[in-house]
């Protein structure tokens, strides 16, 4: 278990303040509706929610760039949306979080993201999806790779949620320039194929996704741990970080090292995003110097705030600091 301190914290922030980072994935647009639930409806044996308000927010890996932003890091965010109405929103949305949009393809034959959500009295009753998961085409994977190429990067994230945005191509391309320039790419995994991530620096899947990508089950600290030593050898990389919901997170470095990080959350009011918040908090802090157990108890953090707010979440240092006070009080040196 690492120990971290709030000087710590603000060292590494202050350090990673304005570095850049490039996030490449399937960005969204996350719709929210807003009531309260006092009766079941006449025609079906559903809750009627009494909306009271109707939200945007950033998902997928906007929600990244919009949490990099918020700890004072610079995005750089690459994805895709329509030329539809949601398209438009999901733009201005970004601009009025004072993102940089000018990564963003805008297509004339695919809908944007969207994932609408209902919540009743502060708990998500249902959700709706509109998507598209065809693979862009190489002209897009061309311009993205060009436009990255320019840049002097701290770090690159993927946020992968499997949409069609990271294509196999457009990974492998990014992972080779990411490595003659010595820039660590950190995954946030959904695909179940591992070649295209070989040699990241930090392969980050949940227990789910650590299943489905070796083909086995994860059902104990044994099956853990040998899903950690499987996927260092498979990925040649130097970290997986698998994260376990309630169990925290298991940590595996290239040398053989594994440590246990312990879960923060303290009440969970919606789990929405707390893998952007974990991968944006790591990328941003090993930015800053930190070591990559530093990195990931940190990230592990600022996911146990994000799950303790209603809707989307962006963590910023002041939330982070009071989360690394709980920190040492449940864990003191």
């Amino acid at each position: 278990m690492t120990h971290i301190t709030v000087e710590r914290l603000r060292h590494l922030l202050d350090t990673a303040r304005g570095s850049e980072i490039a996030v490449f994935g399937d960005v969204m647009l996350d719709r929210y509706f807003w009531g309260e639930v006092t009766r079941i409806s006449p025609e079906a044996p559903v809750p009627v929610v009494d909306v009271s308000d109707e939200s945007f927010h950033l998902g997928g890996a906007a929600n990244v760039a919009a949490n990099l932003h918020a700890m004072g890091v610079v995005p750089m965010l690459y994805g895709i949306v329509g030329n539809d109405a949601s398209g438009k929103t999901f733009l201005q949305v970004a601009a009025n979080e004072e993102l940089d949009t000018s990564g963003i393809i805008i297509s004339q034959s695919r809908p944007t993201t969207v994932k609408t959500r209902v919540i009743g009295n502060n708990q998500q009753l249902i959700r709706l999806d509109r998507e598209t998961r065809g693979e862009v085409t190489d002209d897009v994977v061309s311009h993205v790779v060009k436009d990255m190429e320019h840049r002097s990067l701290a770090g690159i994230v993927f946020e992968d949620y499997d949409k069609g945005f990271l294509s196999d191509a457009l990974i492998t391309r990014v992972i080779e320039v990411a490595k003659q320039r010595n820039i660590p790419v950190l995954v946030d995994p959904k695909r179940t194929v591992l070649t295209p991530y070989r040699n990241c620096f930090v392969y980050k899947p949940n227990r789910k996704e650590a299943q489905e990508a070796l083909g086995t089950t994860i059902n104990n600290q044994d099956d853990i741990l040998q899903a950690g030593s499987m996927l260092l050898e498979k990925l040649h990389c130097d970290n997986v970080l698998i994260t376990l919901g309630s169990a925290g997170m298991m940590l595996f470095e290239r040398n053989g090292s594994v440590s246990s990080v312990p879960t923060m959350a303290k009440r969970i009011a919606d789990v929405s995003g707390a893998g952007d918040t974990a991968i944006a908090t790591l990328s941003a802090m090993v930015a800053g110097g930190a070591t990559i157990r530093e990195a990931a108890a940190l990230a592990n953090i600022a996911a146990g705030v994000a799950v303790g707010e209603p809707g989307i979440v962006s963590v910023t240092p002041k939330m982070l600091e009071e989360g690394v006070l709980e920190h040492v009080l449940h864990y003191p040196e």
